[in-house]
């Protein structure tokens, strides 16, 4: 078997000159390379949108959609996927802007069939080198020093395939959400699936510090910056070509906001005590429990390190808001921590698991993992019943007060909220659920039709 038959892979060929398009299609399929055809843009489109593809060779003057339309598609469905510009109005300002655009070659007709067949021998290889570094990374995330996001929400889902489109970019985000809901997860699960995966993860929680020993911890010093300290390496510099995770950032004092937005800007830090910048490549990512416009209204955090910082925002929603990942944590947690503790137990009863997907979790996912924890600790055989849970889950005395975007929550909403609460604890038995709520049937039944939807 030859080297270029080895390279076979699946190609997608949009041309409108249908002679062109088969007489390239035979060409590769002579070679063993999988080749679906267009003679149209919109149809080209249509085909990335059906399938997945190696490598896309695309005419770039055609009628409806261009070839520019045909490379942006492919990108977007695929950024590990080879895109081959042909055209037979070669420009240097059409060849600089296909380039720039993400295609993998420019080539223009007349060609030479051997010339082409190179090229794309050589796209098939770097695509498959491509795709085995992010399965690399991947597996990476899965390690025990990166444990996975587990969901089966569809919020979630959309926001850790945001994280991955992000990830390879390098460009800075800021992660949002209540404390316990897993921000400095997501920001080592981005810094996994990126090009720094090798490299540094740096964790610092700016609201732990006070304003000296943080600037210290950043920026590091130069021997002698203070009585009798010896030169160190701050924390930007140790996070050279990785990243640096920035947690609280709106607990940092604006005398180090300045100092952080100048590395950021200019790519360089200058220690504590010295006079010479150091050059660093850092990816910084945020995270807040607040909304940092409030921060920047309230002038706890400088407007332009906010732009700086906030390129992308991904906001993590509270457990309360993912229901349906309760069990799925919870069995998580359990596998882990009973095979930390050395124990047997192996199971929680369906009663445990009502009182815990109904708990309201102020702590969210933390809160959760720590009452597993708990649960496995007192657990006396090999399952976690009620009787290993703290009281206040069986009598929910526990209930947060949580903000609907911008505003509280009416009494209608959390009347609702209550009267969904007991729904789900009687089964959907509506005759009991009026006994405990003391109201008739017919009035639930009214109060159900005109409420709105428990969150």
């Amino acid at each position: 078997m030859s080297a270029m038959t080895r390279s076979n892979g699946s190609l997608l060929i949009v041309d409108d000159e249908a002679v062109a398009v088969e007489n390239l299609a035979h060409a590769f399929r002579k070679l063993g390379y999988q080749v679906t055809t267009r003679t149209t843009g919109p149809g080209g489109i249509d085909a990335l949108e059906g399938g997945r593809f190696d490598v896309v060779l695309t005419d770039l003057r055609m009628e409806r959609a261009d070839g520019m339309a045909v490379l942006q598609r492919a990108l977007t469905l695929d950024p590990d996927a080879a895109v081959i510009v042909i055209t037979g109005y070669a420009t240097l300002d059409s060849a600089v802007e296909t380039t720039k655009a993400g295609a993998y070659y420019y080539v223009a007709k007349p060609f030479r069939l051997d010339e082409v067949r190179k090229i794309v021998a050589n796209a098939i290889e770097q695509v498959r080198l491509k795709r085995e570094n992010r399965q690399l990374r991947e597996r990476i995330a899965q390690a025990d020093n990166v444990p996975p996001i587990i969901t089966q929400d569809a919020v979630m889902n959309r926001l850790l395939a945001t994280a991955r489109q992000i990830a390879p970019t390098d460009c800075n985000a800021l992660i949002t959400g209540e404390t316990g809901t897993g921000k400095a997860l997501l920001a080592r699960y981005i810094h996994a699936q990126s090009g720094r995966a090798s490299a540094p993860f740096v964790a610092v929680k700016c609201g732990a510090l006070g304003e000296e020993l943080l600037a210290n911890e950043l920026f590091g010093q130069e021997t002698g910056a203070d009585a009798g300290g010896e030169a160190r390496t701050g924390l930007i510099e140790a996070a050279d070509r990785g990243t640096l995770f920035l947690d609280e950032i709106d607990e940092m004092s604006p005398a180090v906001q300045i100092r952080l937005l100048r590395a950021i800007q200019e790519g360089e830090v200058q220690r504590l005590g010295g006079t010479q910048a150091v050059a660093v490549n850092v990816r910084f990512l945020a995270a807040s429990n607040h909304d940092l416009r409030d921060a920047v209204a309230a002038g706890r955090i400088r407007r332009d390190l906010c732009l700086r910082l906030d390129v992308v925002t991904l906001h993590l929603p509270p457990l309360v808001e993912r229901r349906d990942d309760v069990p799925l944590l919870a069995h998580y947690f359990l596998k882990r921590i009973t095979r930390r503790m050395g124990r047997t137990v192996d199971h929680i009863t369906p009663e445990a698991m009502a009182l815990l997907g109904d708990y309201d979790y102020p702590g969210n996912v933390r809160e959760l993992e720590n009452l597993i924890e708990r649960g496995a600790a007192l657990a006396s055989g090999s399952e976690i019943t009620p009787a290993q849970l703290p009281p206040a889950l069986a009598a929910r005395t526990v209930h947060v007060v949580r903000h609907r975007g911008e505003r509280l929550p009416t009494l209608e909403e959390r009347e609702a909220e209550y009267i969904h609460w007991v729904l789900r604890h009687t089964g959907g038995n509506r005759t009991r659920a009026a006994e405990i709520l003391g109201i008739d049937r017919v009035s639930l039944w009214r109060k159900l039709k005109t409420m709105p939807e428990s969150k």
